[in-house]
């Protein structure tokens, strides 16, 4: 089974994350798929919008954890390389609008995801969850910038410390989602991708280009600057307590490792 299921209507790529399993959680395979699905869309001339979205009731859950065992030799800097700070940057240097239709839950990994798209449509019952305190890390995927940008670096703080979700209506209020819809989510997510993709290619792709230059230059700095601090949190005895907890079902322990 494919992990990134793609799907191409008047104009519209429409990429479905297909994990759902594992709360479509992101492995090295779907990362990959992703890629190479928005490399595809970015190539076909058909293709003028892309959605991303979460097959079920599931936007992603993030990093799929079981894959960072406990003890085990990671280097989280390595693997941000390899797979997510690459997306990310590949998302916003996309010639073509991106829409992130968070049908259900989005959390770590993913967060940063939907927050690099252009728009965000959330459903009226999904929520955003930072979502790396709770393993010990520190924002990656590009959240640490993203984040604050969009809804403030007080807020942006708060989440991250205290794990709590963003529910839709509160996003929308903040500016970080663009549109809710409840009955009408699908209506609504169709009716954007269609007016995007009846737009003007060239423009909307130059848009882009200079809004990454005014308010994102230093985007791949962060990424690189986040990778640093993974690195050294992922080797910490926090981390692993937190990774521990996450697999067992438990609440983390946190102040027993100081």
């Amino acid at each position: 089974m494919t992990t990134v299921l793609t799907d191409l209507q008047s104009g519209t790529a429409t990429l479905t994350l297909n994990r759902p399993e594992r709360a479509n959680s992101f492995n090295f395979e779907m990362v990959n798929e992703l890629r190479n699905a928005l490399a595809d869309a970015e190539q076909d001339p058909q293709v003028r919008c892309v959605i991303i979205t979460g097959g079920g009731k599931v936007f992603s859950a993030g990093q799929d954890i079981s894959e960072m065992k406990q003890g085990e030799k990671i280097s989280y800097r390595e693997h941000l390389e390899r797979t997510y700070n690459p997306l990310i940057l590949q998302i916003r240097k996309m010639g073509k609008p991106v829409v992130a239709a968070v049908n259900g839950p989005c959390a770590g990994a993913a967060f940063g995801v939907a927050l690099a798209c252009d728009l965000r449509v959330a459903k009226s019952t999904a929520y955003f969850v930072v979502g790396f305190g709770g393993i010990a890390l520190a924002p990656d995927s590009g959240v640490s910038l993203l984040l604050p940008a969009y809804i403030g670096l007080g807020r942006a703080q708060e989440y991250f410390y205290s794990n709590k979700p963003i529910l839709a209506r509160q996003a929308y209020q903040w500016g970080m989602v663009n549109r809710v819809g409840g009955f009408n989510y699908q209506a609504l997510v169709s009716q954007i991708a269609a007016d995007l993709a009846s737009g003007p290619r060239e423009a909307f792709a130059a848009g882009k280009e200079a809004f990454n230059h005014a308010i994102l230059p230093n985007l791949e700095e962060s990424l690189n600057f986040e990778g640093i601090l993974q690195e050294k949190a992922g080797k910490t005895a926090e981390h692993y307590e937190g990774v521990a907890a996450f697999l067992g079902k438990r609440k983390p322990i946190f102040n027993k490792h100081v």
